[in-house]
């Protein structure tokens, strides 16, 4: 039942997220809405990490078969792709480096952030 309650509370965020898609005029996926008020939630205090930490570990274990999917809409895609596989391919590889490097710079001031909290 843990888990149910868990997996609901995820849903409930997730939810609230489309519900601002719809409503806000902002160029902002519904998902990034979802995330924020997550953030927002853990960060208040509002919602405690252990009302969601097992079910969120579980759904982190999973993502790569949510994948699966968006590879075989690919696969199913190359004669369009094709003419196009080189840039597409350049487009990817600059796009996730770039997000592992942003990624990693925010990660590295969180650290840092809350050390610095800690000391005080």
């Amino acid at each position: 039942m843990k888990y149910v309650r868990q997996f609901c509370i995820i849903l409930l965020v997730s939810f609230v997220g489309e519900v601002l898609y719809k409503l806000l005029p902002f160029p902002v996926p519904a998902s990034v809405y979802g995330l924020i008020l997550m953030l927002a939630a853990l960060m208040s205090g509002l919602l405690k990490t252990e009302q969601v930490k097992e079910t969120a570990a579980f759904l982190v274990e999973i993502m790569p078969v949510m994948f699966i999917p968006a590879g075989v809409g690919l696969m199913s895609s190359w004669g369009v792709l094709r003419p196009v596989f080189v840039p597409f391919a350049i487009i990817t590889i600059l796009t996730t480096v770039i997000v592992m490097a942003v990624t990693g710079r925010v990660t590295q001031a969180v650290i840092r952030y809350e050390e610095r909290r800690r000391r005080k």
